[in-house]
């Protein structure tokens, strides 16, 4: 038997275990509010079946989404990599409170998330941090994540100009259960560059390549070992360049056109409004939530949501 074959049978097994929870928890909700109607229960277990039902909806929520990701990379696990900008006022702080709202996120959706890679500011907050989330189709959730981020609150001085902070997501997917499926020439590549080592500053085993057609520039930091380290790096390059030949609608490395790659900082994705509004704004879909603090403790579905939706309605028109 292929192991193609024994992937989507365990797939289906999942699938099935899945079905069968739900199909208990919905049962146990039925027979919950049957007591309920006859007054033989308590409050606790009134509270019980609320939460049942709560679980029901949202299972059903994430499997009708999971549904629309169909992209060939939505199935994988993500990388996903936050840096500060250079400009605003301590966009090092911003960063560090996206990097918080995403594992939060994950947490929430009971996803393993661990941040492989933190590079604190002297000033607070963080440089850049990179985590890994070794789930099903959270690149597929978190694909439209990438670009730049900005928070935007009132000045100080009651002027009418803000202040504005910018942090840049960039998400690459994480391959499961293989290895990204891509030759790369090694003339093609130049390993572990000076701006990399100061970046990294004392790590001696940290890796930065750099593939010369395209300028792409990857790093690791998080392993123990030089060599761990160069293999992580690489294929994060390689995650990168498939997803680029995808969009670009070719097959071929060497048939990349580099100005067509779109650069992370150029690509606004969302404003958090922190003064008086508090609002958050979606720059892609144009939706806009009412919560700014209830999305930064989190709670991002419907932004992820709206975004699927979206890449759903472009690739069928």
């Amino acid at each position: 038997m292929s192991n193609d074959i024994l992937v989507k049978l365990a797939d289906s097994a999942k699938v099935v275990d899945a079905l069968k929870d739900l199909t208990y928890k919905a049962e146990e909700a039925k027979l919950i509010t049957q007591l309920a109607e006859m007054d033989a229960i308590n409050y606790g277990l009134f509270k019980q079946a609320y939460t049942a039902s709560v679980d029901v909806s949202k299972f059903l929520e994430k499997y009708e989404m999971s549904k629309l990701l169909r992209g060939p990379y939505d199935v994988e696990g993500a990388c996903v990599i936050i840096r500060a900008g250079s400009e605003g006022i301590c966009p090092e702080m911003w960063a560090e409170q996206l990097l918080r709202m995403y594992m939060k996120w994950a947490k929430k959706q009971g996803y393993r998330g661990r941040v492989v890679e933190n590079f604190p500011s002297e000033n607070g907050g963080i440089k850049s941090a990179t985590i890994e989330f070794e789930s099903k189709y959270v690149y597929g959730y978190l694909s439209g994540e990438r670009g730049v981020h900005r928070m935007i609150r009132g000045s100080h001085n009651g002027s009418v100009l803000h202040e504005t902070s910018l942090a840049a997501v960039d998400v690459i997917p994480l391959f499961l259960e293989t290895t990204p499926d891509l030759l790369i020439s090694d003339k093609d590549l130049m390993i572990s560059s000076p701006s990399c080592q100061k970046e990294y500053g004392r790590i001696e085993s940290a890796v930065c390549i750099q593939h010369i057609p395209t300028g792409l520039r990857v790093q690791s930091s998080g392993e123990r070992s030089t060599f761990a380290n160069k293999m992580k790096a690489l294929n994060r390059l390689k995650a990168k360049l498939l997803i680029i030949l995808r969009d670009q609608g070719i097959s071929n490395v060497r048939s990349i056109n580099g100005d067509d790659i779109v650069d992370m900082w150029h690509q606004e994705t969302r404003r958090y409004l922190f003064h008086a509004d508090k609002l958050v704004q979606d720059v892609k879909t144009g939706i806009q939530l009412p919560d700014l603090n209830s999305v930064l403790d989190g709670n991002i579905e419907p932004l992820l949501s709206a975004n699927i939706n979206c890449r759903q309605t472009c690739d069928t028109v």
